[in-house]
């Protein structure tokens, strides 16, 4: 059922390098089918982002990053493990298999098998655009063809870890993996792994 939005002004209140932040008054419809109050909100676009689950079969394996994000760094840890992942650049057509393969090479040195989408997700709805699409593929040591460790030229800094898969779910359950893209994929992994 698609219900009415009425954009009244949308202006860019703050934008710098690939962080935008729009100023949006606008009234939507209620349940009972008139129209709400004008409402201001302010949103965070700052485009789409990729991921992927890779795992190995052969060694019931994850492969994992390790890497400083700062906006983690306050309230802790800082470094923080991940499944490889990156923005979509505009160069890439908005295409998220596009983003994966050259995220995966730049990140871990893989080159990559066929990829599956498993679902697409918002991070968090009440203040940013940005989605998530999430994939998975298989991965072997035989893959793996670069060094990986991130673009220096960039400030990155990431450690591959491969990782048996019951212990990378224990990390959800100890607090070691705090990433929602990272929690989300392996909870999807870990209830279809018997049908992949």
């Amino acid at each position: 059922m698609s219900r009415r939005v009425e954009i009244i002004e949308k202006v860019i209140a703050y934008k710098k390098f690939f962080f935008k932040v729009e100023e949006v008054r606008f009234r939507h419809e209620l349940y009972n089918g008139e129209m709400s109050d004008e409402l201001i909100r302010l949103n965070l676009e700052r485009g789409d982002s990729a991921a992927v689950v890779m795992y190995d079969p052969a060694t019931d394996s994850v492969i994992l990053t390790e890497q400083f994000r700062y906006p983690t760094y306050e309230k802790g840890p800082g470094w923080i493990l991940e499944i490889p992942a990156g923005t979509i650049e505009k160069s890439e057509n908005r295409d998220p298999t596009v983003t994966l393969r050259r995220e995966i090479m730049e990140e871990i040195g893989y080159t990559t098998r066929a990829l599956r989408h498993v679902c697409t997700f918002y991070v968090s709805p009440g203040g940013t655009s940005e989605r998530i699409h999430l994939y998975y593929t298989q991965a072997s040591p035989k893959d793996k063809t670069a060094e990986g460790g991130g673009i220096i030229s960039e400030g990155e800094d990431i450690r591959v870890l491969t990782v048996k898969f019951a212990e990378a779910l224990g990390m959800i359950a100890s607090g070691k993996i705090v990433d929602a893209k990272t929690i989300i994929g392996l909870q999807w992994l870990q209830l279809n792994r018997g049908k992949l």
